[in-house]
């Protein structure tokens, strides 16, 4: 079972062993909540085995209940295999899209699947959002640390991969402060190649900026 690395025990990192304990990022003393899990069977092994070129990218705003059918797109037109696991990959990233639509009273989202070579978003900061779900399905996951004077943490702490992870933004501060700060790992010159699902609530589509980092 993949676990998370080093996890913290601050209040502040809420540990769920089941989706529905994701709702804890609405506890007052919350700033972030990890979905400790199973990756769907045999989703990394094969995304592993997957040229980069054929892993599945998307920047879309969609509603929830589109998700689906749009992932189907998305990889048809990134010519990702279709198989078995090409399924259960569809059919997690829609089950925790709609769950974090629900979470979120949220009747849009915005949908990315990144393609990370280099290192996208390599410092610690806060995203400038209510709240973001980043899941990544292959390669090293978001890192996570607590500095209350702007310096890089001095313990960081990985999510494992396969694992969803809320974290809230400065739209949604944590009451007092809790010094969480999030980056994407540095992984330039390594080889790695990183595939990660990002979520955002939207309000009005129309009204949303092209905002779009890594994590």
């Amino acid at each position: 079972m993949n676990l998370v690395r080093d996890a913290s025990k601050d209040a502040a990192v809420r540990i769920a062993n089941t989706p529905e304990g994701l709702s804890s990022l609405r506890n007052p003393d919350c700033a972030a909540a990890i979905w400790q899990r199973n990756p769907p069977q045999g989703v990394e092994q094969w995304l592993d085995t997957l040229a980069k070129d054929r892993l599945p990218k998307a920047r879309s705003i969609l509603r929830p209940d589109a998700v689906h059918k749009a992932l189907v797109q998305i990889c048809e037109t990134s010519g990702t295999p279709n198989c078995a696991e090409r399924d259960r990959f569809i059919e997690d990233v829609a089950a925790l899209s709609n769950r974090f639509a629900g979470l979120m009273n949220a009747k849009w989202l915005r949908l990315r699947l990144d393609v990370v070579e280099t290192n996208a978003c390599r410092r610690f900061h806060i995203d400038a959002v209510t709240a973001r779900l980043v899941c990544t399905y292959r390669g090293t996951g978001t890192q996570y640390g607590f500095s209350l004077e702007g310096a890089d943490p001095d313990h960081i702490t990985t999510v494992a991969t396969g694992m969803p992870v809320l974290l809230r933004g400065t739209l949604w501060p944590t009451q007092p402060d809790s010094g969480l700060l999030h980056r994407s790992p540095p992984i330039e010159g390594s080889g790695e190649t990183r595939l990660l699902l990002v979520l955002d609530p939207i309000e009005n589509p129309e009204n949303e900026p092209d905002h779009l980092f890594a994590h």
